[in-house]
């Protein structure tokens, strides 16, 4: 059997759901989830192989202007996975108007070949006909071999992406293991969970400052035998005022946040954790290479 491979790059503004996209395509949740804005801050590779053909995809941060050092290594990041990759998906949120970073991107890809424009949320649009409108303004600063409405929700047009893709696999080696989903070591997936749980619990000023490492990893058995995983974590804030925020109240919060990773953990390893969660401030750390480069995101 002939083996083929296609490497695709889910490009498009913060909160069009790139990485639900992601998740969905690759059939596991292996990127933080989250309705805050650049919740993904490095390009994430989700792997799919189905038969003959294997699928790489590469979601990465939303286009933005960077404000700081971290925002320049995350549009480094979009812009070496476009390079890198044989196919686009520059993906909108079609209930809102086109978005300068929008047209920035749809301009940038107008000298490509298969590139693919997803209109995500149709199941918002009530008024299908209001699409035409969308594709207008598109279609006047961009080009694009196919436009394919999808609802990650609910699952509508994903065959269709797939279908797409299929076409334009070339013949070439798996670049991965068949039954791997990402290229995402267990501990960034692991910090990533729990970076998602403080996202979605905290509020709007805290959670661009923070990011999280697990600093160590250990199984065990427990008393009556069963296995068991300890986790100690360390959420990294750029403020005191904010450490105290993410501990919450007598701890209200960091528990909140500790509970509801340990559960997704447990879900997605298949093992009981224990998960130990500390605070640690770090001023500015998103303007600092060294610490940038330490936190894994550059």
């Amino acid at each position: 059997m002939n083996t083929k491979n296609v490497f695709v790059t889910i490009v498009g503004r913060p909160n069009v759901g790139k990485s639900s996209l992601l998740n969905a395509l690759v059939g596991e949740k292996i990127a933080a989830v989250s309705a805050k804005p650049q919740t993904t801050r490095t390009r994430i590779t989700g792997v799919l192989t189905k038969d003959e053909t294997q699928y790489v995809f590469m979601d990465t941060p939303g286009k933005h202007k960077a404000k700081n050092k971290l925002g320049e290594h995350m549009m480094k990041a979009v812009s070496d996975s476009v390079d890198e990759s044989e196919a686009a998906l520059l993906m909108c949120d079609c209930t809102k108007p086109v978005s300068d970073a929008e047209r920035e991107l749809a301009a940038a890809f107008k000298n490509r070949t298969h590139v693919v424009l997803l209109l995500n949320k149709i199941d918002l649009v009530e008024d299908k006909s209001e699409l035409l409108e969308t594709l207008a303004e598109y279609s006047a600063i961009g080009k694009f071999d196919e436009v394919i409405p999808i609802s990650v929700k609910d699952g509508d047009g994903l065959d269709m992406i797939m279908d797409y893709l299929s076409k334009h696999a070339a013949e070439g080696p798996h670049y991965f293991p068949d039954d791997s989903f990402t290229d995402q070591p267990e501990r960034v997936l692991m910090a990533e969970m729990i970076r998602e749980k403080a996202l979605n619990a905290l509020s709007e000023e805290v959670p661009h400052g923070i990011a999280v490492t697990i600093e160590s990893l250990d199984e065990r058995d427990t008393a009556a035998g069963e296995p068991i995983l300890d986790i100690r974590a360390t959420v990294y804030c750029e403020r005191e005022s904010h450490k105290g925020i993410i501990i919450g109240k007598k701890g209200a919060m960091l528990r909140k946040i500790g509970s509801e990773a340990r559960a997704e953990l447990e879900s997605f390893f298949e093992i009981k954790v224990n998960l130990d969660i500390w605070v640690k401030v770090k001023e500015g750390w998103r303007n600092k290479e060294a610490l940038i480069k330490n936190f894994g995101l550059s």
